[in-house]
């Protein structure tokens, strides 16, 4: 006999299970806040990422919801302005929201000092400030996911392996969109540069990346042994294109994490082939949350979205975010008991140890301490049809991002005095 959730260690959906679908009615809903930019700069991700929420949410539901409580997403456009955000905040916090998310930088910047003064989780999945790794400092904001700088190290990581631990004398080339998002790493890529040996250069570009002529130009004049593209959205089929027109051997040539399948396609899947990605979520279907997703959702007509999203890179990513939240909300109710309050969901998300959503991500721990989770993430090649992983989940020179945590974060403590 088949079974509908083969393998799911996910424990928010299986004790849940047993209540049955009709208890989830029996309580009161669990509110989440989702102001997302869906048209303006995040347009390349963020449907598919609200898709994956909402299906997941929907997947959770059918099995009883979290302890009886059935999963409420409020939806809104934000258009990546900030004050938009801030007033999605304010009626989200009105509403009961218990955790909220924006998937955008500069609005959950502008959130982070309201949410913590009220003290509501905000989520920063892949985005937001590097520095809200430290708890102690930001102690209900949660990247949960390898920020930035530890998407850097691990690039860097990478690298050292394939030259066998010896960096000394090679070149190392990054090509940036010129904002603070393209900026960040660069402290990381220097610091890792005097230790390691290797030289570095980095290559700026415009916003919003549809000209980068320039710079690669520049690059070509370095000639570098390995070339790291630190953009999003359109600009990183520009980058890949100048990039192959430039003679860069794509399997040295290795993205942040916002490189996915849509963008390997537009510039043609073949052509494509070898290219590197940071990856801090499973691709793909064959995943047992996802499998399950299918049948208990989108088999039964009650997907969010087109189907052929389903297992892609952003959708996989905004159900990580769900079952991550679904975790700690179920650890919460089992400690803290009802209700589940914002302070509740912060312990419970505090209590994350080891979490894997049976393969879709790393083992996340995440502490008082840390809310980063530890760092861990793999590098992904593009196989002309699908990524496949090239090295394992692991963290890597965690020393180095500490550093830079710890002294933004104290920054940041003074500036707010």
């Amino acid at each position: 006999m088949r079974r509908t959730l083969t393998g799911l260690a996910l424990a928010t959906v299986l004790s849940a299970a047993a209540l049955g679908p009709a208890a989830a009615q029996d309580k009161a809903p669990i509110k989440l806040g989702t102001a997302l930019d869906f048209t303006a700069v995040y347009t390349f991700v963020t449907a598919e990422y609200s898709q994956g929420q909402r299906d997941y949410a929907s997947l959770l539901n059918a099995k009883g919801g979290i302890k009886g409580h059935s999963v409420e997403i409020m939806v809104v456009d934000t258009g990546n302005q900030p004050q938009r955000g801030i007033e999605a905040y304010e009626r989200f916090k009105n509403e009961g929201a218990v955790l909220v998310d924006f998937l955008s930088t500069p609005v959950s910047r502008a959130v982070v000092p309201r949410a913590l003064a009220d003290g509501m989780n905000v989520i920063t999945l892949f985005h937001g400030r590097s520095d809200a790794a430290d708890g102690t400092v930001f102690p209900t904001i949660f990247p949960m996911t390898p920020a930035y700088w530890s998407q850097a190290t691990a690039i860097v990581k990478y690298i050292d392996d394939q030259e066998k631990g010896d960096l000394k004398g090679k070149k190392i080339a990054l090509v940036m969109i010129d904002s603070p998002f393209g900026r960040e790493p660069l402290p990381v890529f220097e610091e890792l540069c005097k230790r390691l040996g290797y030289e570095f250069s980095a290559f700026p570009y415009p916003s919003p990346g549809n000209e980068q002529s320039s710079a690669w130009t520049q690059l070509r004049r370095f000639k570098p042994d390995w070339t790291i593209i630190w953009g999003a959205g359109g600009g990183q089929s520009v980058s890949v294109r100048d990039a192959i027109s430039n003679g860069i051997p794509l399997d040295r040539l290795a993205s942040v994490i916002w490189l996915s399948e849509t963008d390997a396609n537009i510039i043609g899947a073949g052509q494509t082939k070898g290219i590197l990605r940071f990856e801090g979520v499973a691709y793909g279907k064959d995943l047992p949350v996802i499998q399950a997703i299918e049948q208990e959702v989108v088999a039964k007509g009650k997907g969010a979205g087109p189907a052929e999203k389903v297992g892609g890179t952003y959708y996989n990513i905004g159900v990580a975010s769900m079952a991550l939240f679904g975790e700690g909300a179920r650890l919460a109710l089992e400690k803290e008991g009802e209700p589940l309050t914002p302070a509740k969901l912060k312990k419970g998300l505090e209590s994350i140890k080891d979490f894997t959503a049976d393969g879709l991500l790393p083992p996340v721990t995440i502490t008082g301490e840390d809310h980063q989770g530890g760092g861990r993430g793999r590098i992904a090649a593009w196989d002309g049809s699908k990524w496949v992983p090239k090295s394992a989940w692991a963290p890597a020179y965690q020393d180095i991002v500490w550093d830079l945590i710890h002294k933004s974060a104290e920054e940041f403590k003074a500036s707010s005095k």
